[in-house]
C-alpha cells in the first residue's frame, strides 16, 4: 500500500471500520474452523452504507422464511450479530456440527437448535473479543436465540435504530466456506448508531498512534 492510499483508508471513516470488522472475522473464522474440526472458515465479504431500501437489496434476504441465529452486541448500546441459513442449509450446519447425516424433519429438534445457538455463541463471542481490544468499552454478546421468521423482517428491524438517525445504514456481511460444497449461510453485523461512532474513534486513534 503507497503513502497516499494508508493516508485515504486512515481518513475514511467507513475503512477503518472495514479494518476493524476484517480483524474480528478472522478471530471468528479461527474460533469456527475449531469448532467444526477444521471444515468451515469465514471471510468478510463486504462493508457498505447505504439506504435502508438498498441496504436490504444488498443483503439479498428476500421475504422468504429462513432459521436465523440472533444475538446483541451489548445490552446497553444494542447493535446485533445474525446468522441466517435458508431451510437446507441450516439443516447441514446443524448435521455438520452433530457429525451426522442431514434429517428433513418438519421440526427442528432441540439438539438441533442447541447446535446453531452454540455456534452463535462461539462466534459472537470471538467477533467481540477482537472489538474489545480495540475499543475502549467492553462489549458483552446476549445469549443468542434461534428463531424462524421473515428475513427481510427481521433485518429491517435491526437496521431500523440506525436509519432514524442517519441517511444510510452501516452493514457488515460475511460468508461461511466449506473446502468441499457451496455454503450459503451467512454473517450479518448491525451495530447502532452509537457503536458505530465508538467503532470509528477507536479506530481512528489506533490509526493515529500507528503513523
Amino acid at each position: 500500500m503507497t503513502t497516499s492510499e494508508s493516508s485515504h483508508v486512515t481518513e475514511n471513516p467507513l475503512a477503518r471500520i472495514e479494518q476493524l470488522f476484517r480483524l474480528a472475522t478472522q478471530e471468528a473464522s479461527a474460533a469456527m474452523s475449531r469448532w467444526t474440526g477444521g471444515l468451515i472458515t469465514l471471510e468478510l465479504e463486504n462493508v457498505k452504507e447505504l439506504p435502508l431500501e438498498q441496504a436490504m437489496e444488498e443483503l439479498g434476504i428476500g421475504d422468504d422464511l429462513l432459521t436465523m441465529v440472533v444475538l446483541t452486541m451489548d445490552d446497553e448500546l444494542g447493535g446485533s450479530i445474525i446468522l441466517c441459513f435458508d431451510e437446507e442449509n441450516g439443516r447441514k450446519l446443524a448435521a455438520t456440527l452433530l457429525r451426522r447425516e442431514v434429517e428433513n424433519q418438519s421440526s427442528w429438534t432441540e439438539l438441533e437448535q442447541s447446535a446453531l445457538t452454540e455456534t452463535g455463541n462461539i462466534l459472537g463471542c470471538a467477533y467481540m473479543n477482537a472489538i474489545n481490544r480495540v475499543i475502549s468499552k467492553e462489549l458483552v454478546p446476549s445469549p443468542p436465540y434461534f428463531i424462524q421468521d421473515y428475513g427481510a423482517s427481521v433485518l429491517e428491524q435491526a437496521l431500523m435504530e440506525q436509519a432514524l438517525y442517519a441517511p444510510e445504514v452501516l452493514i457488515c456481511k460475511t460468508r461461511f466456506f466449506h473446502p468441499e460444497r457451496k455454503l450459503n449461510w451467512h454473517v450479518i453485523l448491525v451495530p447502532t448508531q452509537q457503536l458505530r461512532q465508538l467503532f470509528d474513534q477507536a479506530m481512528s486513534h489506533c490509526s493515529e498512534v500507528t503513523q
